[in-house]
């Protein structure tokens, strides 16, 4: 049983959620989010937000922040074999909805159908916040160039219709 070793990253300024699934090996080993070198995560958000790829955590915190987006996995804790989603078994989800309870989050997108379908599954009952699947930015999506990876991501920087409920919170 592998568990989630790092908090999620907002802050109460954060508009935007993004979900993947569990720490892929290497994230796991650099203690931050979309750790693999191969992964388009970080390429994806700079082309997206108008910035430079980030190169460091610290420079990846910095663009999430000042875009107001905020990162973490639906998964605390399963069985995994290496980084493959496919092999994820006996699920426990974090608690999603404590990160919209301290932050300004209206919107939630899901990194890949998994994240989407484990969202669904385990958070959305919890968040009544229906979650945006988008592409995977993973190597192992590798039908989706960078280029149309990007064009899927901008719907992250289009405005949100805000249901009422969550107007209360915010």
């Amino acid at each position: 049983m592998e568990t989630h070793m790092f908090a999620p990253f907002y802050d109460e300024w954060s508009r935007i959620l993004i979900l993947g699934t569990f720490p892929s090996v290497r994230s796991r080993e650099t203690k931050f989010y979309y750790g693999h070198p191969q992964n388009r995560f970080w390429k994806v958000i700079a082309a997206v937000t108008g910035w430079s790829e980030p190169r460091t955590v610290e420079e990846k915190k910095r663009m999430l922040l000042q875009n107001h987006i905020a990162v973490w996995d639906v998964i605390r804790s399963c069985e995994i074999v290496g980084s493959s989603d496919s092999s994820i078994r006996n699920v426990t989800a974090n608690p999603i909805g404590t990160v919209l309870e301290k932050s300004r989050i209206t919107a939630v997108y899901a990194n890949g159908s998994m994240a989407k379908k484990l969202y669904d599954k385990y958070s959305l009952a919890e968040t009544g916040l229906p979650a945006v699947r988008l592409p995977s930015t993973s190597p192992a999506n590798a039908a989706w160039t960078l280029d149309r990876l990007v064009e899927a991501w901008k719907t992250i920087l289009e405005p949100v219709e805000v249901p009422v409920e969550t107007c209360a919170r915010i």
